[in-house]
């Protein structure tokens, strides 16, 4: 049998092999007689190499689950590990032991040949392959990092303009650090996350995108940002290093390269080079970028040039939003029931489109489908956001930005809380009230100060940088009844929510601060008790007609009274307001100040202005030797002589504001009056045989800001003429002057060169006011009741000559090259026959009341700020200003009745918008 004559064989082929003198024929026949323990051994071997493929799985497992990549040995090797066929040469193993007689056929014998001559070679690869496996002692290593690396998205709503912005000012912007800032919860971590992402089509731009999350906390947590940095460009960390040694290395391996780093939530300044950041060069086009929630931040953090002002989403996003945040069974019974979808467009207009707070009431509503579910959470909602659920962690979320603040920033939001929910809020008002409060030490510039800073972060809003106003965002409010529920304080706010009652008194007990402005409340017939009030705001109820007498008895605290716009003919006596710092009976119809108002020794600010019956003050003013405002402004107390108003006692008087009757007063008056020194707004009135006023004659005014003239008969000329001083006269109102034909306005500079606001109204001589060019700032202009302006602006005119000389200064020629952001010239601009317009540059409100010739305003030209155009009552104005020729990009509404409208004509072939109409 074959296999006894092997096993008789296998003697001799090893004594042969041990000599040595076998040749490469002995050998195969060698393999065909050893075949089984050839075989053998393979078995062994293959178990061996099993288990060593076993260990080396393992290893690159366990590189694997820490994001490593297998090593490319490693990986070749157990590529031909797989690949080696046992199963094969096992079934063909198995048939040849079949057979038992070694002669048995030819084809036998060559079969069982080339079988022994398969499982040697087998034989030695896994040797070979055992020995190589056993000797890895690497089984992966971290991958190079990716250009990008992608971050978690959510789908987003009404961030295209904004990430446009962004990729604008990455490509094309001034400097190469940009700032995005907005309030918290707006969205500007889901707009890095994006734009993140959407760097990875420019990976080619760019050798490596590096988002880090600056804060988590007030601390700058220096390490962890370096470690993002390191494992990023993929470098060594060193434990042992300091933090100033790794900052050095790292700012030399990333100034090597063409980077874009994201810093996310930036909370203080912070020095680059400090944390392992370069400044970014301008030469490599490297890029930095920062989401703050205050904008003073982008600025010290180095991005001036290239600012992003987060924008809260459009009524169209933020619907979408709210809509993704619920089931899908939610979403179809709000398509199908008009109930349901009228409580959720409630809902959603509750959160101000901001993301956030989208975010998080649309989930905590996901499950809601009933009509009752939605009627109920929309009214909580409205009544108060505090008690919704969930809201507690978003006003966790928004926390941050008020705790950034010093004490005394934080008790100024809090207080500006007490307004209402929608419209705006005065800064002088504000100021005031915090001046009387005790928070600013009668600090005044320290209150703007104040209003900057919690405009740059986000808790107030201003519309612009001129504008002297400012609004509270509705969530940011609520966020501001929320913290000070959780202090001492105990806030009343029942601002603007059309009351035709008071709160009952109650309610007041124990309160620091009421507010009730804004409403229809009728009267307050009760005297409540609340000795820890300090503030008490009341104006805007224009028919509060009563007060008890007792109404201030218990109030020994109060520093702070606003009662002006109500229809209250009478003070109740106050002598028990020992505290009080601040009254406000501006508006009201009072007839004289209360007999024993020189008792407030402490009041320091007293607004009687615009008080139409006020006969007399009794002598109280110059009594309150604390007076700082005094406000006599457009009351019918007035002066007729110089000594009527005796005010020498009041020594610490710096603001005043008085009605003169008498031209007489004005020539009496000197720079060492207390009047000159004091007054702020001036009104003229009821001044016979003044024929002419020159505005030089009011220099000894220094701090004139407001002229009112009004009522006088006889005037027939106003000269603004040469200003030799600075003046600051920035308000001027011409109303009631019949005989007024002239206004003479001089070149520049000229004392109307601060104006703002210019209201002309039952003027009927007057027929040019071409001059109101030459007012280079003027924000407001209304003209009402002036029967004899044919046009606002006369063009070609002397006026408009002398407004735009034919050989300008150095500096108009600077001023006229000065571009807006659409390419549009906003220095000056050209009529279709080539004659040159300027003027109106800072113009942003026209208002045309009952002027029944005005045919036109003026040519089309550049209108860079205009915002809003009125127009009533005006049948012969059959254009307005505008042609798409020119930059009127901020217009937002023209209002006007239908019919006016549609007789409109247009210098361009097409109408303008029709959106920006709105009927009136």
């Amino acid at each position: 049998m074959a296999e006894a004559i092997g096993s008789c064989l296998e003697p001799l082929f090893g004594c042969l092999e041990s000599t040595g003198m076998l040749d490469a024929a002995a050998r195969e026949v060698a393999t065909f007689v050893r075949i089984k323990s050839n075989w053998g051994d393979l078995v062994k071997a293959r178990d061996s190499l099993q288990a060593v493929k076993t260990t080396v799985g393992a290893g690159v497992a366990a590189e694997e689950d820490k994001l490593n990549i297998c090593d490319p040995q490693v990986q070749l090797w157990l590529k031909r590990v797989d690949e080696l066929q046992l199963d094969t040469i096992d079934e063909d193993y198995g048939n040849l032991v079949k057979f038992s007689c070694f002669g048995q056929c030819t084809l036998h014998a060559s079969h069982r040949a080339s079988i022994g001559k398969r499982v040697v070679e087998v034989l030695d690869e896994v040797n070979k392959l055992t020995e190589e496996g056993k000797g890895f002692k690497k089984f992966g290593f971290k991958p190079p990092p990716e250009i990008v690396d992608l971050l978690p998205q959510i789908e987003t709503f009404g961030l295209e303009s904004m990430l446009n912005q962004l990729h604008d000012l990455l490509e094309k912007g001034e400097s190469n650090i940009i700032g995005v800032w907005g309030q918290g919860g707006i969205g500007k971590t889901t707009l890095l996350h994006v734009f993140n992402n959407n760097l990875e089509k420019k990976a080619g731009n760019y050798q490596v995108v590096i988002f880090i999350e600056v804060s988590n906390s007030k601390t700058l947590n220096t390490v962890e940002i370096q470690q993002t940095i390191s494992e990023r460009l993929n470098l060594p960390w060193n434990e042992s290093d300091t933090v100033e040694k790794r900052a050095k290395f790292l700012i030399k391996a990333l100034a090597r390269k063409r980077f874009v780093v994201l810093l996310d939530d930036v909370r203080k300044k912070f020095r680059l080079e400090d944390v392992g950041i370069p400044n970014p060069d301008t030469n490599r086009q490297s890029k930095l970028i920062l989401t703050s929630r205050d904008q003073d931040v982008c600025f010290q953090m180095g991005a001036q040039r290239s600012l992003i002002k987060m924008q809260i989403l459009d009524s169209d996003a933020a619907w979408k939003l709210f809509l993704s945040k619920l089931s899908t069974e939610v979403c179809a019974a709000i398509s199908s029931n008009n109930v349901i979808r009228e409580h959720a467009k409630a809902i959603c207009l509750g959160c101000g489109g901001l993301p956030l707070a989208l975010n998080v009431i649309g989930t905590a509503m996901a499950g809601l489908e009933g009509p009752k579910d939605w009627i109920s959470v929309a009214d909580a909602i409205k009544a108060n956001m505090d008690n919704f659920p969930a809201v507690d962690d978003m006003f966790s979320q928004l926390k941050y930005s008020y705790d950034n603040l010093t004490p005394t920033q934080q008790q100024c939001f809090l207080y500006s809380t007490l307004f209402p929910e929608y419209g705006s809020i005065s800064k002088e008002q504000l100021v005031d009230y915090w001046l009387a409060e005790g928070l600013l030490l009668n600090d005044c510039e320290k209150g703007y100060q104040i209003i900057r800073s919690l405009i740059s972060a986000c808790l107030l809003q201003a519309s612009n940088s001129m504008s002297s106003k400012v609004k509270m965002h509705h969530v940011i409010r609520h966020l501001g009844f929320w913290l000070a529920s959780k202090t001492d304080q105990k806030f009343l706010v029942r601002a603007g929510m059309a009351l035709d009652s008071a709160p009952s008194a109650e309610k007041w007990k124990g309160v620091t601060r009421i507010s009730i402005m804004s409403n229809d409340i009728k009267e307050l017939s009760f005297s409540p008790k609340c000795r820890s009030l300090t503030t008490l705001l009341i104006q805007n109820n224009p028919n509060l007609k009563k007060l008890s007498q007792g109404f201030f008895k218990f109030m020994p605290s109060l520093k702070v009274l606003d009662l002006s716009r109500t229809a209250i003919t009478s003070l109740p006596e106050c002598e028990t307001l020992v505290a009080l710092q601040h009254l406000n009976l501006s508006h009201t119809l009072i007839t004289r100040l209360p007999e024993r108002l020189w008792l407030l020794k402490e009041l320091r600010h007293l607004d009687v202005s615009v008080t139409v019956a006020l006969e007399d003050t009794l002598n109280n003013c110059s009594k309150l030797l604390k007076l700082r405002v005094l406000n006599l402004f457009r009351s019918h107390y007035g002066i007729h002589d110089v000594d009527d108003l005796n005010l020498d006692s009041l020594k610490e008087l710096m603001f005043l504001g008085i009605t003169i009757y008498a031209e007489d007063v004005l020539k009496k008056l000197n720079k060492t009056s207390p009047l000159a020194k004091s007054t702020y707004r001036l009104n003229l009135k009821y001044c016979g045989e003044m024929h002419s006023i020159k505005i030089s004659d009011l220099n000894h005014l220094l701090h004139l800001e407001e002229l009112y003239v009004e009522s006088c008969y006889d005037l027939n000329t106003l000269v603004a003429d040469a200003e030799l001083t600075t003046s600051g006269l920035e308000l001027l109102t011409l109303s009631v002057l019949p005989s007024l034909e002239n206004i003479i306005v001089a070149p520049m500079p000229h004392h109307f060169r601060h104006v703002r606001k210019l209201v002309i109204s039952m003027c009927p001589k007057l027929r040019d006011i071409t001059w109101v060019l030459k007012l280079e700032l003027l924000e407001r202009l209304v003209i009402t009741h002036c029967d004899g302006i044919l046009k606002i602006v006369e063009e070609g005119s002397s006026n408009e000559a002398e407004a735009m000389p034919d050989h300008p200064s150095e500096e108009q020629e600077d001023d006229a090259d000065e571009w807006s952001s659409d390419g549009q010239s906003v220095g000056k601009s050209e009529s279709t026959d080539g004659e040159m317009h300027s003027g109106f540059s800072n113009l942003r409100s026209i208002i045309l009341t009952d002027v029944k010739k005005l045919r036109s305003i003026c040519k089309p030209r550049d209108f860079p700020s205009l915002e809003t155009i009125r127009v009533e009552d005006c049948p012969n104005l059959r254009s307005i200003p505008l042609s798409s020729t020119y930059n009127c990009r901020k217009l937002k509404q023209v209002c006007g009745s239908v019919e006016w409208w549609g007789k409109l004509e247009w210098e361009d072939d097409e109408d303008m918008d029709g959106k920006l109409f709105i009927p009136i």
